[in-house]
């Protein structure tokens, strides 16, 4: 968090955030992070699939938006194609940090949110003409000090990824606990001919998962798990979505 400061009501009262979708503000992105918290809504909209961390080795999940590198089929004419937007990049410039508070007695670390201000998303207001505040983006902070309802917005997608990111161990400790996660390779032929494959990638056993025992079944359930794996599966048909999206733009 180099250039991230911790966010508070009177040093960053003028700041405004531009939350407009934009290949120019970052996001021609193929594939970003997704957390537990999020699969539901995701697998509405977007195919899931799993990735092991370069360094750690560690599964992750992964929303995959386009076929190809620096390509994001659900970015079209500056607006999002979807009813929902992934939470990472719903956040915008904002991220979660973490200060010792005293809470009932016990010290204890709590999320707060940071901003990067380098961001090009950020700017100030101009002090004086309320029309260019308003194109240059969304106030943070009401005249009263609370949060504006954008970094409201912003403050539940820092939630959805902090409390995802809490889960997302557990969840893949359970799923290779049951020997539930397969390697995934997808081969796609567009239109015109043209073959892509996109490797390296996880997904549940969907067979290994519909032959779960009783027992197995319960303990999935149980911690919440066994409606995660589903949502993981379900999402592979939003593969036809991104490939229907890829030939209308050819």
């Amino acid at each position: 968090m180099a250039n991230a400061v911790r966010l508070n009501h009177l040093e960053h009262k003028d700041l405004r955030v531009n939350s407009k979708n934009s290949v120019k503000l970052g996001d021609k992105v193929t594939s970003t992070l997704t957390y537990p918290s999020e699969f539901i809504n995701i697998q509405r909209e977007y195919p899931i699939l799993f990735s092991k961390h370069p360094q750690t080795g560690d599964f992750q999940s992964v929303v995959l938006l386009g076929l190809e590198k620096d390509e994001n089929l659900f970015l079209k004419r500056g607006k999002w194609q979807a009813n929902y937007i992934p939470a990472v990049i719903a956040k915008g410039p904002f991220l979660i940090g973490f200060e010792p508070q005293e809470i009932k007695g016990q010290v204890v670390n709590s999320p707060v949110i940071y901003i990067d201000i380098a961001s090009p998303r950020v700017s100030h207001t101009s002090q004086g003409n309320a029309e260019d505040d308003k194109l240059a983006g969304e106030a943070l902070f009401l005249e009263n000090g609370e949060q504006s309802p954008y970094l409201q917005q912003v403050a539940q997608a820092l939630a959805t990824i902090n409390d995802g990111a809490n889960l997302s161990k557990a969840m893949f400790d359970a799923f290779s606990r049951y020997d539930l996660i397969e390697a995934v390779n997808l081969d796609i032929t567009l239109n015109n001919g043209r073959h892509i494959k996109l490797s390296g990638n996880y997904t549940i056993h969907e067979e290994k998962l519909a032959a779960l025992d009783g027992n197995a079944l319960e303990q999935l359930n149980k911690a919440g798990f066994l409606s995660l794996a589903f949502a993981v599966v379900s999402s592979l048909a939003n593969v036809r979505k991104l490939v229907d999206l890829k030939n209308a733009a050819l």
